[in-house]
């Protein structure tokens, strides 16, 4: 009731226990905190804070817009609403060092279990768009080496995002993702790998694990889970699709009221009213409203 009963530090030591371990994990992408109460209930291992999804939230486009305010208020609704770990994207760490130094330890406060930073230029492009930009190595280390300076929880993940792979090819991907684990980093998303190889040279040439981004309509085919998790894949994010598809559904909705007049044509396609109550438990809150009114001191 109200939110999780386990607490952020257990959240991230189950985490990195499961991820030590060698399983592919999947992290659906939660565009609020009742998606990512459902993604718990259909058995996914954890939950994924898209920072393209924030800024749709705010109707901003995906470039660097929202602010870390913004993003670790939103991100704290969200992760204290599931006992699984999420992850949340924190673009360029929102500033310079000390500002990313500053990230890391406000996102650890809200309850994350990780987050990601990424070597692209201010403004950020999302990912797999055309025209992206990269910083250099040093500037990129920098980052990465100021967030897991600052970081007071040993167990919260320090990812590093690399774009330059759409920039200058994979070998330079594969050698910034090898220096920005020497800085720090406890994992790697490769942005925008083409194929399948390319995963699975990520993965041989580094020693910690990797994340692939399933984004639809990007640069990268939409592999399934087996494909991943044979190229040697650790993570799995699907950032977008529960927000497209809720807006989808949305918008085919408003069409059919405005021919229809009424929605009775589409209530099969809606979650009972009985599904959500169930969903955000609401007999709890009725088991506690009634034990506090009911109580008394003896005396």
């Amino acid at each position: 009731m109200l939110y999780s009963t386990t607490t952020a530090a257990e959240k991230r030591r189950l985490f990195r226990e499961r991820l030590a371990s060698g399983e592919l994990l999947r992290f659906p992408g939660a565009f609020n905190p009742l998606s990512a109460r459902l993604i718990e209930r259909k058995g996914f291992e954890g939950v994924y804070i898209s920072g393209a999804v924030l800024s749709a939230d705010l109707g901003l486009p995906d470039i660097g817009l929202t602010t870390l305010t913004e993003v670790a208020g939103r991100a704290k609704q969200i992760a204290r609403m599931t006992d699984l770990p999420a992850i949340v994207d924190a673009d360029t760490g929102f500033g310079e060092p000390m500002n990313v130094a500053r990230t890391i330890q406000e996102l650890e406060d809200a309850g994350l279990a990780g987050t990601h930073i990424e070597d692209q230029i201010n403004p950020k492009r999302c990912g797999h768009l055309d025209g992206k930009a990269v910083v250099d190595e040093q500037t990129a280390i920098k980052r990465i080496r100021a967030a897991a300076d600052a970081r007071r929880d040993p167990n919260f993940l320090i990812m590093a995002r690399t774009d330059i792979r759409a920039v200058e090819g994979l070998d330079a991907a594969i050698d910034r993702a090898k220096a920005l684990v020497d800085a720090g980093a406890d994992a790697i998303f490769p942005e925008a790998m083409r194929d399948l190889s390319e995963f699975e040279a990520m993965a041989k040439a580094l020693e910690v694990p990797i994340l692939a981004n399933m984004t639809e309509f990007g640069k990268s085919d939409l592999f399934s889970v087996d494909q991943l998790r044979d190229a040697g894949v650790n993570l799995v994010i699907w950032p977008v699709s529960l927000l497209r598809i809720a807006m989808g559904a949305a918008d085919r909705a408003l069409d059919t009221l405005i021919d229809e007049g009424h929605l009775t044509s589409k209530l099969g396609e809606m979650q009972h009213r009985a599904d959500l109550y169930d969903l955000i438990d609401y007999e709890q809150y009725n088991h506690f409203d009634q034990g506090v009114f009911n109580f008394q001191i003896e005396r």
